[in-house]
């Protein structure tokens, strides 16, 4: 008998019938013998327009009652979700993040889970009693709803999961697994049987929007195997049928590259003619970290005479407006020209095959070279190739990398 945690997304649980269709699933894992806590989204488009809401009350609002409104969504689909499995006659009991309760920062709008206590609910599945947790939420230490970001009931799942030594966190959604490419770019993806958690927290961080970058980085520091599934196909997250995220030594044969990720919503912000003084990279970043702007890729260039350099960065797309503000603001950039481009994607390779194989950069450029593709930024880690093209590339790109790296089905 394992202990499971099972994540339903917003298109899981859009409407009463697919509800219904993930009760059903449930309920067959519990026949199997299975402890089992659910997590729920929002219903799909419930989030975004409670949003509008509080956005039509007035554009600058209050960030606590923001959190209050815009959990709710959470809270509705957790009732319904019980009274569904309830119907089934299965012992069933929603929570709301407070009751569990989930601990969490005061970064109202994107807190960090600092704590969860799983003491009572893990005594109610000794009396086997399903829990189902609305995600996306928890409380501060003043009693206030947080909530954590988009995307934020992954994180959510595999925090309880780690919370009730769950064997395993099943992430339904809409798509059947991790692919090694988006689908809808080139009809030759394929979909991936085991990632390692690094793979997945690089793909994650570069674009693929099947996961969560906190959860997966959660699931990795607690080694809490993930699983992504489809909701509307008929298998159940015990059968396995889906992409499971787990460690390294666990995949039997590692490609080299096992994705090729991309970001549209990036944009790319060069200072030009900075003083190349000690701490002038600090006088550029530190107004970034105190405004929460999250940077990416970063390259300095230093002119021949060591007197100015040049420094080039990405910021998310929405978050470049913010990023001008705080630049402008500081005196020791008065001299600097400042450019901002958004027409621009940032595409990625990604495996761990890397660490042993030679030659990787070198297909990736001469595959993006062959089709006429400039590389304006490169940025690499152990297991990631990283570059900055022009926007009106990346479907080309990404296809031809696809092909190039044998990730073809």
């Amino acid at each position: 008998m394992a202990c499971i945690v099972a994540k339903f997304g917003g298109t899981s649980v859009a409407d009463i019938d697919r509800i219904e269709r993930a009760a059903d699933k449930i309920a067959r894992e519990v026949a199997l013998g299975n402890k089992v806590a659910v997590v729920v989204s929002a219903m799909s488009g419930v989030t975004n327009q409670l949003v509008q809401y509080c956005n039509d009350v007035t554009p600058v609002h209050d960030a606590r009652e923001y959190d209050a409104v815009v959990s709710s969504g959470e809270q509705v689909t957790a009732g319904l979700m019980a009274i569904a499995l309830q119907k089934r006659g299965i012992d069933a009991r929603s929570w709301m993040g407070w009751q569990v309760p989930i601990k969490c920062s005061e970064v109202y709008g994107k807190a960090r889970i600092e704590d969860i206590d799983g003491s009572h609910m893990l005594e109610r599945f000794e009396e086997r009693e399903v829990a189902v947790l609305a995600g996306f939420q928890g409380v501060t230490e003043r009693g206030r709803i947080a909530t954590l970001g988009r995307g934020g009931s992954d994180t959510t799942a595999v925090a309880l999961a780690a919370a009730l030594n769950a064997e395993r966190c099943d992430i339904y959604t809409d798509v059947d697994g991790v692919y090694t490419t988006d689908p809808r770019i080139t009809k030759a993806a394929k979909k991936i049987d085991r990632i390692s958690y690094e793979e997945m927290l690089e793909l994650a961080s570069l674009g693929a929007k099947v996961l969560q970058v906190r959860s997966v980085e959660m699931a990795y520091k607690r080694d809490i195997p993930i699983q992504v599934l489809s909701s509307f196909e008929d298998q159940i997250g015990s059968e396995l049928p889906g992409t499971l995220v787990t460690r390294e030594e666990d995949i039997m044969e590692q490609e080299v590259v096992n994705g090729v990720a991309f970001t549209k919503d990036e944009a790319k912000v060069t200072l030009l003619n900075v003083p190349d003084i000690p701490g002038i990279a600090a006088k550029v970043f530190d107004p970034l970290a105190d405004a929460n702007v999250n940077v990416d890729m970063i390259v300095q260039n230093i002119s021949s005479d060591g007197k100015v350099t040049d420094i080039t960065f990405t910021v998310p797309e929405n978050e470049l407006d913010k990023t001008l503000e705080a630049l402008n603001a500081q005196e020791e950039l008065k001299e600097a020209e400042i450019r901002a481009d958004k027409d621009i994607t940032k595409i990625s390779v990604v495996g761990i095959g890397m660490r042993s194989h030679a030659g990787v950069a070198q297909t990736m450029f001469r595959t993006l070279a062959d089709k006429g593709i400039n590389i304006q930024v490169i940025s690499t880690s152990e297991i990631k190739i990283s570059v900055i093209v022009a926007k009106e590339y990346l479907e080309l790109a990404v296809r031809s990398l696809h092909t190039a790296y044998g990730l073809d089905g």
